[in-house]
């Protein structure tokens, strides 16, 4: 009978974290295929079409940023970013060259394997197009119709401000950096212009959130960029 579990590549050269992380998963019914180098994980990419990928940054042959950068030139593959690198330019760069999630070790269990099924939901989505309507508690956000509710009360708002909430739409429970919204709303000579974002979040609460001081949709990740709240994982 055909293993219809999900498939997740591990790419983590520590060996004894490399074990444990793979028993975590396949305790939790995932099939694993666990490595420990970057030429080895973009030969496994290519051949075994893993559903997601783990991967830690300090590898021994090929950095894991300059392996995101590769993998991104041909594929859409989620990844989550687990490394002992806590410094908010790694996490940003990492966002910025392509991955989906970044998580520092040591790592909470719990929330490794909340991400895990939040990226291969998100992702079981794709095929059949991203659901142009989005809703979470009071917000309603209809992409095709360029309409938002807050408690079925709609909300005016201006292009850019609708442009920057659909990005978020989007990418909804995952964070969205500084520079990729600055780069899709205004263009790359914007990228420096950060307080272009913060004007315009500013707006978007005023007319979103009840007390815009304590957001509830709109979350701010400090240093790195902005993420918009899906529910519960």
């Amino acid at each position: 009978m055909k293993n219809t579990s999900p498939l997740l590549l591990v790419v983590e050269d520590d060996p004894q974290f490399r074990s444990l992380l793979t028993t975590t998963l396949e305790n939790q019914n995932y099939s694993v295929i666990a490595i420990s180098t970057g030429r080895d994980g973009l030969v496994e990419v290519r051949s075994q079409r893993p559903n997601l990928l783990i991967l830690d940054l300090g590898l021994p042959d090929i950095d894991g940023q300059t392996l995101i950068c590769r993998l991104r030139t041909w594929t859409d593959l989620p990844i989550i970013v687990l490394s002992a690198r806590n410094q908010e330019s790694d996490i940003t760069l990492a966002l910025d060259n392509g991955a989906d999630d970044y998580l520092t070790k040591p790592f909470n269990t719990a929330e490794l394997l909340s991400r895990i099924r939040a990226l291969l939901r998100r992702t079981a989505k794709l095929p059949n197009a991203i659901q142009e309507i989005f809703q979470v508690d009071d917000l309603k956000v209809d992409l095709t119709k360029r309409q938002v509710f807050v408690a079925e009360k709609e909300i005016h708002l201006t292009p850019i401000e609708f442009n920057l909430l659909s990005i978020l739409v989007r990418n909804a429970g995952f964070v969205v950096t500084h520079r990729q919204l600055l780069e899709k709303i205004w263009g790359v000579s914007y990228i420096e212009h950060s307080h272009y974002l913060r004007i315009y979040m500013r707006q978007l609460r005023q007319k979103l959130e009840i007390d815009c001081a304590r957001p509830r949709y709109l979350l701010t990740e400090a240093g790195i960029g902005y993420r918009l709240y899906a529910g519960e994982n």
